[in-house]
């Protein structure tokens, strides 16, 4: 990849987090780039384009592999904030409002399968991990998926109230929130 290719692919990113795909202009793209708008044509097709090729990009798309969530000790508290952590350093405000800039629908149906990468790895690596757990005998037999899927709501929906409201909605810092998160989940709500 070029350096004005880069830039182009960069630029375009930025816009679509901040206004979405629909407002994103290819005279934004161009001047933000600090390129003539014919440049940009003579590198990529079209808007979709850039865009596509900005999803190919780990900088742009977080890459969230069952590889990131590999460093287990075997022990659920620890885990399950390695989980949750590995996933929050990976998945960011801006990579959810970019998210939320693809979901177009004149470009959503390219762009799902790829944003639907980043949860189906949590979500696969989660379950495994409980089978593997209950194959120990450290967890009874659960609807792991289920489990998993409300790890999963609980975490992005931090990142999104972040990302919305850019830090401000939340009054309890990224660590509090895991650690609180995974202890509330392993051991319930006290009763009086």
């Amino acid at each position: 990849m070029d350096e004005t290719s880069q830039k182009i692919i960069d630029a375009t990113m930025s816009l679509i987090k901040d206004k979405g795909y629909v407002a994103t202009t290819t005279k934004d793209i161009a001047k933000l780039a600090g390129v003539n708008e014919c440049t940009l044509f003579r590198k990529f097709k079209n808007k979709k384009d850039i865009v596509m090729n900005g999803m190919e990009q780990e900088k742009w798309c977080g890459r969230v592999t069952s590889e990131v969530f590999q460093k287990v000790q075997w022990e659920l508290q620890t885990d399950l904030e390695m989980f949750i952590k590995a996933y929050m350093d990976r998945v960011t405000p801006d990579s959810v409002k970019l998210s939320i800039g693809l979901r177009a629908p004149q470009i959503y149906e390219e762009t799902a399968p790829l944003i639907m990468k980043v949860p189906h790895a949590f979500i696969s690596s989660l379950i495994s991990y409980f089978q593997n757990m209950e194959q120990g005998g450290e967890i009874p037999h659960l609807d792991f998926e289920c489990l998993a899927m409300t790890i999963l709501s609980s975490t992005f929906g931090f990142i999104f109230l972040n990302a919305s409201f850019n830090g401000k909605r939340a009054n309890i810092s990224r660590e509090a929130y895991i650690k609180s998160t995974v202890a509330t989940f392993i051991e319930g709500i006290p009763r009086c």
